[in-house]
């Protein structure tokens, strides 16, 4: 088939096509736990990987992440979802070092778009230092792709949600808006100029912003994707049994992304994730409605949400921005009153 673009071949685009965060709670809270002291962390707080302790002072880290395009060209596809997948492993202070491919393809495509899809996702786990070790792929109506990464940690350098303590300060590397601005993208009111700020973001690894966390006193840390920072912030809330209070003036958002929300361009898994974290939230009544989109926004490829010292704060927001990220500070860990929310918003 030619002249198809990818985006219409799927319903919905990147992270926003995950199962509803709700669902998920729900299939997850019926799995049996096992109990194996070397399982360091699991899913019981929402991590972003498992880590499992070797023994030797190192811990494996095990993740895996696909999804469907949310732009067209399939090699720059291949990127994002790619370095979508390997951003698990940074996130949890890990190295990534081996990944499979997860291919996902329709047989009316032409064989040499799979090709490019692959090359674009090889291109970015050359550039993590990761090799491509094989890989699966099957038949479907949609094209899917992301990898499956293993990695390793030093244990005395692991991160997980578990660990922000009051007073710490919280950044965020990367702007939000991914989800709006691929989705005015695909309803085709959005030009390719107007989505490359968003398709830029998600083409830059979280390598850097892992490495630039070198020396300084981190508590907690993930990565922004699907469930939105809103979601996100609830779940390291929650696993750290504090409140994350969030400034959203100094919340970095995308170009464009406010006025396509006040549009209406929202996701799907915008909606989603209000339902589902919305009542954990405490939105200030004078926080904007098209920017409370933006914070409830399903990210594809998004940044790292770190918890550290403020002092460690600034410093990490320097060297961010030194690499040309547009980090920021955007809150802080406050004491978890009885009863009180997961995640307050004010301007």
């Amino acid at each position: 088939m030619t002249g198809v673009k990818l985006t219409e071949l799927v319903e919905a685009a990147g992270c926003a096509a995950k199962l509803a965060p709700g669902y998920l709670s729900q299939v997850l809270a019926d799995l049996p736990r096992v109990d194996d002291p070397r399982l360091l962390v699991g899913f019981d707080a929402s991590d972003d990987a498992y880590v499992y302790d070797l023994g030797d002072g190192r811990g494996l880290v095990g993740t895996t992440d696909f999804f469907p395009p949310m732009v067209d060209d399939p090699f720059l596809f291949g990127q994002v979802a790619a370095a979508n997948a390997l951003s698990d492993v940074w996130a949890m202070g890990g190295r990534p070092a081996l990944a499979l491919n997860l291919l996902c393809f329709p047989n009316c495509l032409g064989i040499e778009i799979a090709g490019q899809i692959l090359a674009g996702g090889a291109d970015k786990c050359r550039e993590a230092g990761v090799i491509v070790a094989g890989g699966h792929s099957i038949n479907d109506h949609e094209p899917k792709f992301g990898l499956a990464v293993t990695g390793f940690v030093p244990l005395d350098r692991m991160l997980a949600n578990a660990g922000a303590r009051e007073g710490d300060a919280l950044v965020l590397t990367k702007a939000l808006g991914t989800g709006i601005l691929t989705t005015a993208y695909k309803a085709q009111l959005l030009d390719e100029a107007g989505v490359k700020v968003a398709t830029d973001s998600m083409i830059t690894l979280n390598k850097y912003g892992a490495e630039a966390l070198d020396g300084l006193d981190v508590h907690a840390a993930t990565d922004v994707t699907g469930f939105s920072l809103m979601g996100h912030s609830c779940e390291m809330a929650e696993a750290s049994g504090v409140t994350l209070q969030i400034r959203a003036a100094e919340v970095p958002v995308m170009a464009r992304a406010r006025e396509m929300a006040q549009m209406g361009l929202i996701p799907a898994g915008a909606y989603r994730n209000r339902d589902f974290f919305g009542p954990r939230v405490e939105m200030g009544g004078d926080v904007p409605l098209d920017l409370a989109d933006v914070l409830f926004d399903p990210q594809t490829s998004g940044g790292l949400l770190v918890a550290l010292p403020q002092v460690d704060a600034e410093t990490y927001v320097g060297r961010l921005r030194e690499l040309g990220q547009p980090a920021a500070i955007v809150g802080r860990a406050a004491e978890r009153e009885a009863g009180g929310c997961s995640v307050s918003v004010t301007m």
